[in-house]
């Protein structure tokens, strides 16, 4: 089968992909708790249904990660991954203003599908599902091999999902090159992302009534000036970045693609690290001074920073702050990870994305994380091609029907084309 047949073939079939989509939607998932079982289940009965084989992997009961794998029977070649997760934001309790039944109805309007995770990331992870399907009706065609896994837990860290399955076993579920469809929109292929630096801050100082200000200063206004302090992290800089790879992101059509998609402004932020503070606990009563005060902080590290490098600007502000601790969350703290945007596994995305949008896609770092950093701190090369990441994580999330649709198409005839011409 040509990619010509076989783009004919997905498209011949959208109505039952939507409704897989509307049921993979309709499988509460999010993280936390993070139990997935439930949309497991409905993407292991497709699977059932195709007569593809698969296995469930499991290191935590509620957290299952479904993987197939398979040899195409045309002669050796390179093993493609794909990959996408199952587990998405939480919605609070309260659903009022969600539209069309609240956030599990998988409603399609004729435009678009309603639902938490959509868009992160259910469109990506049905997508490469349904791609991973005709690839593998496809298997006497192709060379190499391919191997879908498909996660819980990338929501809170990957420890029970990719991150897992790769320390695992890399060669099998690493594969040489990784395709992934987070939403990313369909202006990209994104070959890199910044890293986390999750902190906790901590201040211990002395307390007292409200009405004796003269004796503290107080743990939270404590913490109001160490946090004007820890703005100034914004103003380092990359010192390990590639002259090669800061000169192209500077590029016009580069720093227009990421603006387009991640809002004005978001190309500024691509080489320099931003802060954001958290939820700050500090006191109990209003006319008390509180002796303590506890706050987050999220740091997203820029391609080319590593984290000791903001640590230590850390350590120098604390000199002034002597009664300041902090512990660094491990499990959501990554570095920054990106490979070769002129791979060939990335060319041959979009090429086809050019063939199936006509519109080439640029190639573009993300701003947020997603499970591809895993794949690249092992040195493969791991590339994102999903749908726009307009309306993520907010109330009535929707994914777009033909957007949905152009990724599936995408990720079927990359992989064929690759697979094929290798």
């Amino acid at each position: 089968m040509d990619r010509e047949s076989l783009l004919h073939l997905i498209e011949s079939d959208r109505n039952s992909h939507i409704a897989f989509l509307q049921e993979v939607v309709q499988a509460p998932s999010p993280n936390p708790p993070g139990d997935t079982t439930q949309v497991a289940s409905v993407i292991s009965k497709f699977l059932r249904e195709k007569n593809i084989p698969f296995d469930t992997l499991v290191y935590k009961d509620e957290c299952p990660n479904i993987v197939s794998e398979f040899s195409g029977a045309a002669g050796t070649g390179p093993r493609v991954a794909m990959n996408g997760h199952m587990d998405v934001f939480p919605v609070g309790n309260d659903h009022s203003g969600w539209k069309h039944g609240g956030p599990w109805s998988g409603y399609n309007d004729g435009n678009a599908i309603y639902g938490r995770g959509t868009v992160d990331m259910k469109a990506g992870t049905v997508a490469s599902i349904i791609a991973y399907a005709y690839l593998y009706s496809l298997r006497d065609k192709l060379k190499g091999s391919i191997a879908l896994s498909v996660v819980s837990d990338e929501e809170t860290g990957g420890r029970h999902g990719s991150r897992w399955l790769l320390d695992t076993s890399k060669e099998q579920w690493g594969g040489d090159c990784m395709i992934n469809a987070e939403p990313g929109g369909l202006q990209s292929v994104r070959f890199g992302e910044k890293g986390s630096l999750r902190m906790t801050f901590t201040i211990h100082t002395k307390g007292a009534h409200g009405a004796y200000t003269n004796l503290a200063e107080g743990a939270n206004f404590m913490a109001i000036r160490l946090i004007n302090e820890l703005k100034s992290v914004e103003s380092i800089r990359p010192t390990d970045l590639p002259p090669t790879v800061h000169d192209y992101l500077q590029r016009p059509e580069v720093r227009d693609t990421i603006n387009t998609i991640m809002g004005q402004g978001a190309a500024d932020n691509v080489l320099v690290p931003t802060l954001n503070i958290g939820v700050i606990h500090g006191g109990l009563k209003v006319n008390m001074i509180p002796e303590q005060c506890v706050f987050q902080a999220d740091i997203r590290l820029p391609i080319g920073l590593k984290a000791e490098t903001v640590l230590d600007h850390i350590d120098t502000i604390l000199l002034s702050f002597p009664d300041v601790s902090y512990t660094i969350q491990r499990e959501a703290s990554n570095p920054a990870s990106f490979c070769d945007a002129n791979h060939p596994l990335a060319q041959t995305m979009a090429n086809m994305a050019e063939e199936v949008t006509g519109k080439r896609p640029v190639a573009i770092p993300g701003l947020g994380a997603t499970d591809c950093k895993f794949w690249r701190y092992k040195g493969i090369p791991a590339f994102v091609y999903g749908v726009s990441p307009q309306s993520m994580g907010t109330e009535n999330e929707r994914v777009l029907i033909e957007e949905f649709l152009s990724v599936v198409k995408v990720h079927a005839i990359t992989v064929l084309e690759y697979l094929s011409t290798r």
